[in-house]
């Protein structure tokens, strides 16, 4: 496991209880039990607020603190368009991931794509995206 792993799971400011919210899902890896929510507050087609609860590892962990800073202020569109990216990237066409979500989303981490896609699909669930 890389040092950056770590760093980037460690920060865990939007790791919290989020009390108003206007999207939210949860999802489990039956393989392995991790499970993430994510709780989401919409405000004309804007992500004003995220916040994440879960018990996962440490690459889940990762993804979420990455994924949950990314979508922040962000617009549905933009939000789509990354998830569609990465979505191609775990289905082997010629992607590539830009900005600080390369950290985690990357062929040197691809053993743990169920562990690193779980927060993906929470926040495509909450959003009810479209591919």
């Amino acid at each position: 496991m890389e040092l950056n792993i770590l760093k980037i799971a460690s920060d865990t400011s939007n790791m919290k209880k989020l009390n108003y919210f206007t999207h939210s899902a949860k999802t489990r890896n039956p393989m392995c039990g991790d499970n993430i929510t994510f709780k989401i507050n919409l405000k004309k087609n804007f992500v004003k607020d995220v916040g994440y609860e879960s018990k996962s590892c440490i690459y889940c962990q990762a993804s979420a603190s990455l994924l949950s800073k990314y979508i922040l202020n962000k617009d549905l569109l933009s939000i789509g368009k990354t998830i569609k990216n990465i979505d191609d990237f775990y289905n082997n066409r010629e992607i590539i991931i830009k900005g600080n979500l390369i950290k985690v989303f990357n062929k040197k981490n691809y053993k743990r794509k169920e562990c690193i896609y779980l927060p993906v699909k929470a926040i495509y669930k909450a959003l009810k995206i479209k591919n």
